[in-house]
């Protein structure tokens, strides 16, 4: 247990690694501020304050490193674990999650509502095999549906200011000139998005469907590890402010990030046989 130290004049002040414990375990568990009390011995104010400050001095001190755009060291692990998968020029998979936020202002829960009802708001996130996020863009509200959000996303800033690293990709019909994501149905057939065949009716449409939808997932993966290591993103947020939620939601995504860099030398090498596809299929389909 960490101990408080006295000032001269009788407070109590609160030393670093206590606030940090109060900040962590309400990440890690979702708990609220006002039930750290009998554990780390402090207010709920001061509580909520440690939250908010740790989670900018995570952003501020970590966030350049751990929410990059990729290097060329890791665009060519990109496109090294697409091309053992089966899928040449991929850059990842790209998805959007919802975060019910409970304490969503009255006057903002028709904006933020779904149709359930409950409002949330939206985080759009592209993740790799190794479950790291590359991009995220938080803060919609959760009336848009993914290709809302994806119509106000920065995440083809470079491509369209030309700042991409080129990749190119040929198929039987088409040329690509940058890599692509593979993407659910609601998306649009552009030529960075690879969806799944709807209703595939040949071997060959089959087999393409079946190895794009088990590739897809580790957007949803990267969501469920996500959530499972902070449990403050899975339940309903009680933040009464958006800059609070996004600096909640960037400092768990810039700590998932840290954790998969520090785990990735133990991942097992699983491009195996099965879960490979032969580069002719992709070739054909695209």
């Amino acid at each position: 247990m960490v101990h408080s130290k006295k000032r001269c004049y009788g407070y109590v002040r609160f030393i670093a690694p206590k606030k940090c414990t109060a900040a962590i375990r309400m990440l890690a568990y979702g708990v609220a501020a006002d039930s750290l009390d009998e554990y780390v011995r402090i207010s709920e104010s001061t509580a909520r304050i440690a939250l908010m400050k740790f989670t900018k001095g995570v952003i501020t001190k970590f966030g350049a490193e751990y929410l990059r755009r990729p290097t060329p060291d890791d665009l060519a692990r990109l496109l090294r674990f697409g091309e053992e998968r089966g899928f040449p020029g991929m850059g990842g998979s790209i998805d959007c999650m919802h975060w019910e936020w409970k304490n969503c202002p009255t006057a903002w829960k028709g904006q933020y509502s779904r149709k359930s009802g409950v409002a949330t708001l939206v985080l759009e996130a592209v993740a790799d095999r190794d479950l790291w996020i590359w991009h995220s863009f938080f803060g919609i509200p959760g009336s848009c549906n993914d290709l809302n959000v994806l119509h106000r996303s920065p995440v083809f800033r470079d491509v369209l200011e030309g700042r991409a690293p080129p990749r190119v990709v040929y198929g039987e019909c088409n040329q690509y000139d940058k890599g692509y994501y593979l993407t659910d149905g609601i998306y649009p057939n552009w030529a960075t998005f690879i969806q799944s065949v709807t209703c595939p009716q040949t071997l060959k449409d089959k087999l393409f469907a079946q190895h794009q939808e088990g590739a897809r997932k580790d957007v949803e993966r990267a969501f469920g590890v996500l959530q499972s290591r902070f449990a403050i993103v899975r339940r309903p947020s009680l933040a009464w402010d958006e800059e609070i939620l996004n600096d909640i939601m960037l400092s768990c995504i810039i700590m998932h990030n840290m954790i998969v860099e520090d785990e990735r030398d133990t991942y097992a090498h699983y491009a195996d046989a099965t879960d490979s596809l032969p580069t002719q299929v992709i070739m054909g389909r695209i």
